[in-house]
């Protein structure tokens, strides 16, 4: 059996070319290329800011290699740039697993072991109807290896299927001959896909291109494999060697070592090719990116995992960074999301913390290229905020109207406001107006001032080292105006800084890990500060316990909703309210609790089961007691990237 996958890429190019040949009629088919990027605006950012070859050489480097790049399954194992795919699969009497992922939904059961950055070590154990097996994967050299060994076996039938083909529209041809598939791609390298198990003939497995099948008998294990023939025992060895590789990187990290790994790996096993703009990405998790059709990348969430990758792996720290900032949209602001086929919420952003964690970046590896790449989009989207976040002189957030590639009925409302916020659905935000005329709801919010002023003065930091000194002093004249108007919601009756209405000038009283957020843009003085923990922080009435810190304080109404920003913990705004505390030197006591509070509710979930939550139940720190906490979403890993800070393996911010 052959199948021959046609390259529509290749089709496009040698079309165009045909096309020059036709002199004005080609010419008019660039007139109707302008006016489709008028249409879709999510390519405009390539046009307003295109990327630099340095960037152009790294994504090279990064998507190459055998790696997990296909997002639709964990156990998808993939061959770039040729995107040849070797795709581990079960089949039982009854039904047939061909993706898997980690979700509360799904019948496979996964428990996500290591996984290096480059793919030359994976591994997994995953249950599936009372089967539980361990897969783990390893180069060697250029051939990728796969180790399956079954733990527990139950059932009449359980086959191991291999499954073949090329994604994407890669070019290439398929056959199988005897025991062995033989995969040609575009580069004429051919690629041999073997087993260390006798082959059966299944023909009830429904596949679209060649396969294997193998019987998994329990404690049997079998062994996958390109490339020239090995043994099982060569195989085990291989993948032990690597395993090691692994295991050494995390034992660098001593005590830190579990934590490097719950936050290695959740990053790495999130790390896809993303085709529709031929690049390597790391969105919040593969179950969202399945939700969204592909892929999506979230504002914040994206700019924190590129800060957590900068411990370890600069070139993703890069990708991710730089990435989320070339979403930006014609009207000057980096999304709240974006995702396949021009979605994007081109009503919304999200708090900008981007300029703050490139500053960081750079100051780890200081190369500036990586600047000029992001330089401009911070830049026009810093300016963007108080031209259209402006209500009183204060910073609100907002959404306004916009032609939308999809139908949103949160634009220009309440609710779209509160997602620009990036707390979804906090209380914080229950009953506030929303001003029709000026986009945005009619509180005055320290969170995002706080935001603004760190914004301004990372901003201005990078426009220093770029030579751009009108900038950084337009920057941080900006800052200074911005934290007098933070200064001026003060509560001196409640010590701390509250949000204020707007529309009638009174303070909003409804707490939350932001009202601290003013730590961030170092508007409190020390007293102030010392103040905001004493009476709020170590308060067990609002913030403090076992688990800290609650989404809403835990005296208000909301907190019981335990419903995902009305009273769970959510790990960027621990980390938020570190980076503020940092700035402080007296409040030593309470950053050191935090941190180690924060360690603790990571290494629960992560030791119980190998999850990453994207939240946390304040009062038990569970993360699957509701239905709306994905299992392994990158940003819980900020819980543990704090204490990295905190003993010195990173730079403290400035």
């Amino acid at each position: 059996m052959i199948i021959h996958y046609l390259n529509y890429r290749q089709q496009q190019e040698r079309s165009l070319f045909l096309k020059k040949q036709r002199g004005v009629a080609f010419m008019k088919k660039i007139v109707c290329l302008i006016m489709i990027f008028m249409v879709y605006p999510s390519n405009a950012q390539y046009l307003i800011f295109p990327p630099g070859e340095e960037y152009r050489q790294l994504q090279n480097r990064l998507a190459r290699g055998w790696n997990t790049w296909n997002t639709q399954s964990m156990l998808s194992h993939v061959l770039m740039p040729e995107a040849f795919a070797v795709n581990i699969c079960l089949k039982s009497s009854r039904h047939y697993l061909n993706t898997v992922l980690m979700a509360f939904w799904r019948s496979e059961k996964i428990r996500p072991g290591l996984h290096a950055d480059d793919g030359s070590y994976t591994s997994l154990e995953m249950e599936w109807e009372g089967n539980v097996l361990r897969v783990e994967s390893a180069h060697d050299g250029e051939d990728e290896v796969i180790l399956v060994t079954p733990l527990k076996r139950e059932g009449a039938v359980l086959h191991l299927v291999i499954e073949t083909g090329f994604l994407w529209n890669r070019q290439g041809c398929i056959e199988r001959q005897g025991q062995v598939i033989i995969a040609t791609p575009a580069t004429h390298r051919s690629i041999k896909v073997s087993v260390t198990a006798p082959v059966l003939e299944d023909n009830t497995i429904v596949c679209n291109a060649p396969y294997l099948c193998v019987d998994l008998l329990a404690g049997q294990p079998m062994g996958v494999f390109t490339g020239q023939p090995r043994t099982l025992e060569e195989i085990q060895a291989i993948v032990s060697r690597q395993k090691n590789t692994e295991e050494i990187k995390a034992a660098r990290y001593g005590n830190l070592s579990e934590a490097y790994r719950a936050m290695q790996t959740v990053l790495a096993w999130n790390v896809i090719y993303e085709p529709e703009k031929d690049r390597v990405i790391s969105p919040v998790s593969r179950t969202w990116n399945y939700n969204w059709g592909g892929y999506v990348l979230f504002d914040w969430d994206t700019y924190f995992a590129a800060y957590m990758y900068s411990l370890y792996n600069k070139e993703l720290a890069y990708a991710n960074a730089i990435e989320i900032t070339r979403e930006i949209t014609p009207q000057g602001f980096i999304p709240n999301y974006a995702a396949p086929y021009g979605i994007k919420s081109y009503d919304r952003s999200q708090p900008p913390v981007g300029s703050f964690v490139v500053r960081e970046i750079y100051r780890r590896y200081r190369e500036k290229w990586f600047l000029n790449e992001v330089y401009d989009a911070l830049l026009t989207w810093n300016r963007w905020w108080i031209k259209n976040r402006m209500n009183k002189g204060y910073l609100c957030w907002g959404s306004h109207v916009t032609e939308s590639a999809v139908a949103d009925h949160t634009m220009h409302s309440l609710k779209g406001a509160m997602l620009e916020s990036g707390l979804d659905n906090s209380p914080m935000y229950d009953d506030v107006p929303f001003n029709d005329a000026l986009n945005v709801m009619e509180l005055a919010d320290v969170g995002l001032m706080s935001f603004y002023v760190m914004d301004c003065e990372a901003l201005a930091d990078i426009a220093t080292v770029l030579g751009k000194k009108d900038d950084a002093s337009e920057l941080r004249q900006r800052a200074k105006e911005f934290r007098e108007k933070i200064q001026s919601l003060w509560s001196e009756q409640d010590g701390i800084f509250l949000n204020k209405r707007t529309d009638n000038n009174t303070f909003n009283h409804r707490l939350s890990p932001t009202n601290f957020y003013p730590l961030l843009a170092k508007v409190p003085h020390p007293k102030q500060a010392m103040r905001m923990i004493r009476e709020h922080y170590f308060n067990p009435d609002e913030f403090y316990g076992t688990y800290v810190m609650p989404s809403i304080a835990r005296n208000d109404r909301a907190f019981a909703d335990n419903d995902y920003w009305r009273g769970r913990i959510w790990a960027p705004m621990n980390f938020l309210v570190y980076l503020g505390m940092l700035n402080y030197n007296n409040l030593e006591e309470a950053r050191i609790d935090l941190v180690n509070r924060s360690l603790a509710l990571l290494m629960k979930s992560w030791k119980d089961g190998k999850r990453v939550y994207e939240n946390y139940n304040a009062v038990t720190g569970e993360g699957d007691d509701v239905k709306s906490a994905d299992w392994f979403y990158h940003w819980g890993a900020l819980l543990g990237f704090m204490s990295f800070i905190e003993t010195g393996y990173m730079d403290k911010p400035r």
